[in-house]
């Protein structure tokens, strides 16, 4: 089981998985339209890295909503003592209680290919984000290279990108418009948003 895998190296997740280049983070962070005051949802937050350049979006007066199913993931997101109005939940996207419309935007940092049902998992993105509200799928490497990796580890080995049109259609089939993808050879970026409702 993932949750297993994930729990099981939480401990040494900064040292040896995560990206330590702190201008990368930065750089992603500053291609997502989030403005100060938000209600952010970030999934799979695990042991916190992206945490806080999503706080420097949202500053003093937003509101960021941690996501994990590994409960030893989140133990040490929690240990790093981050500043704001953030609070963290233990839970997969696909089966959560969180109310509807309650985001601005929702944030998947380096979680997407990890999703068992990617349909259900937008699905689940879209009734929480409000009207108008964006959804960013981010990574610091490239679709290729992530996938790559996964397909080298037994417990991973099936969590992959999928091709960039069946991305495509699966958004937009659950209700996102305004789909750009940019897979680039450094990094991976999709935003979608759930559009207001002109009548």
């Amino acid at each position: 089981m993932s949750r297993d895998f994930f729990n099981s190296r939480a401990a040494t997740w900064d040292d040896e998985v995560a990206e330590k280049d702190a201008s990368r983070l930065e750089a992603m962070a500053e291609r997502l339209d989030i403005r100060l005051g938000a209600s952010v949802l970030d999934i799979g937050t695990g042991t916190g890295v992206f945490v806080p350049f999503l706080l420097n979006k949202i500053g003093s007066e937003g509101k960021l909503v941690c996501l994990d199913f590994a409960e030893e993931m989140l133990k040490i997101a929690k240990t790093k003592g981050f500043k704001g109005k953030i609070s963290y939940l233990c839970t997969d996207i696909e089966n959560n209680r969180l109310a509807d419309n309650s985001f601005d935007a929702v944030v998947c940092y380096s979680v997407f290919p990890h999703f068992n049902d990617k349909v259900k998992a937008f699905k689940e993105i879209y009734r929480l984000l409000k009207k108008g509200g964006n959804l960013f799928i981010c990574h610091t490497s490239s679709r290729q290279a992530i996938n790559e990796v996964h397909q080298s580890i037994p417990e991973v080995c099936n969590h992959l990108f999928p091709e960039n049109e069946d991305t495509r259609r699966m958004l937009s089939e659950v209700g996102f418009e305004d789909i750009i993808i940019n897979d680039g050879k450094d990094n991976y970026m999709v935003i979608a948003r759930k559009l207001v409702v002109v009548v």
